[in-house]
């Protein structure tokens, strides 16, 4: 059920993920914008403290990273990849490389830059993967709940492989395949 609710088994195509990103992005400046202004107001001729931005700009960005890691989910579901096994792996990689920017500052991108080159070439990776990459075919998509099951396909569970080798599988095998 939590895969409905994040995305996980939706689809978005390039398009739309495209103009729901902007959307996104414009939305969010707004509101930054809002509470910037607002936190500009004087309050009996004192002006307020930088620290009462502390709890909007928290909440906002928990918001922000929610709402975005649900669209990039949604995008590589339709590329046929799986967000389960791509988006902790894409998540490890950036952490491996806040580590090694951090341990190693001579191979950081700057003096005040936490990553490095090799990073920053993932992130673009995947950046133009989720803006250019083609969808995937339609029958790898996830089934709906009005949906019936085929004659003779067994249920979820009664594979001998697990749901998790599964996708693992999935992932490592037929990863940026296209159908032919």
């Amino acid at each position: 059920m939590l895969g409905f609710v994040f995305g996980l088994n939706a689809r978005l195509g390039r398009l739309h993920y495209f103009l729901i990103t902007i959307g996104v992005a414009v939305l969010m400046t707004g509101i930054c914008f809002a509470i910037a202004l607002q936190n500009l107001s004087t309050t009996h001729g004192v002006p307020r403290s930088i620290d009462s931005l502390k709890g909007p700009a928290i909440v906002l960005g928990i918001i922000f990273i929610l709402i975005t890691l649900t669209l990039q989910s949604m995008r590589i579901r339709d590329i046929g990849w799986d967000p389960v096994c791509v988006i902790p792996g894409w998540i490890a990689i950036l952490i491996i490389d806040m580590v090694v920017a951090t341990k190693f500052p001579n191979l950081a991108l700057g003096h005040e830059h936490r990553g490095t080159a090799v990073g920053a070439l993932v992130n673009l990776a995947l950046f133009l993967a989720l803006l250019f990459w083609p969808s995937g075919d339609g029958e790898s998509s996830p089934p709906s709940f009005g949906e019936t099951r085929r004659p003779g396909a067994s249920p979820r569970g009664g594979g001998t492989i697990s749901v998790a080798a599964d996708r693992i599988a999935r992932a490592s095998g037929e990863f940026g395949r296209r159908p032919v």
